[in-house]
């Protein structure tokens, strides 16, 4: 009787291990990628950078899980307004604003899910692994009552930003982006070809912060997630115009 027991208990023992091996299998790589995330927003690049006292303002924005940078139509002798032309959005008026907001992200997922509502569970995947990357370019007025951040940079900081978020886009043989067919949001934005690939290494923020360490911005290593990069710079000054 007493070897019977011990049979049954080993049979159900090895049955709980199962699901719990199972369990760190998956859980594992979700563990490493949000501990390695946590590690690189903490790491500094450019860590000797200093903000300029008086220079051009740029921001940032997080919507909670998304980052944009929004840059002056026109700064330091380079403007975004031939690049992004009124007739490219729902109401061209829109071209008047001050300022565009730029963002770069998955084309499912932007093309598909106008809200989180409607992100499908195999758009979500295939943007992990191997997504084909989009810009989003919005129209805005006073972005300091919205942003997450503001930074201030000098002209030349200012031009090699542009240069990067320019180089982003997948241009024609002209130089000029391409307009994806899909509808913007808004009235006054619309999509755009990117360049590369996106995925859980190189996201939407990721861009971001990439784009800050080229020009020179102090920024973080690795900083897949919106809550990563803000906290870096001061929050943006509501009387600033």
């Amino acid at each position: 009787m007493a070897s019977r027991k011990r049979k049954k208990q080993r049979k159900s023992s090895s049955k709980h291990r199962w699901p719990r091996a199972i369990a760190l299998v998956l859980l594992a790589p979700i563990a490493a990628y949000l501990g390695l995330a946590l590690l690189g927003s903490l790491i500094p690049v450019n860590a000797d950078w200093e903000e300029a006292e008086t220079g051009i303002p740029i921001y940032l924005t997080d919507n909670g899980v998304h980052l944009d940078i929004v840059m002056p139509i026109e700064a330091a002798g380079v403007s975004w307004a031939p690049y992004f032309p009124g007739t490219d959005l729902a109401q061209p008026a829109w071209a008047n604003a001050g300022h565009v907001m730029i963002g770069s992200g998955d084309r499912g997922v932007y093309t598909e899910a106008k809200d989180w509502g409607d992100l499908r569970a195999s758009t979500a995947f295939g943007a992990l692994f191997a997504g084909n990357r989009v810009m989003h370019v919005q129209y805005v007025d006073a972005p300091q009552r919205f942003a997450a951040a503001e930074i201030r940079l000098t002209p030349a900081q200012y031009r090699r930003l542009w240069q990067s978020v320019r180089a982003s886009f997948d241009l024609s043989e002209d130089g000029w982006p391409q307009r994806l067919d899909t509808p913007g949001y808004w009235p006054s934005d619309a999509f755009y070809e990117g360049r590369g690939s996106f995925n859980a290494a190189m996201t939407c923020n990721q861009w971001v912060a990439r784009q800050l360490r080229i020009a020179g911005v102090e920024s973080s290593l690795w900083s897949p997630f919106s809550k990563g990069l803000p906290w870096r710079y001061r929050a943006p000054d509501a009387a600033t115009d």
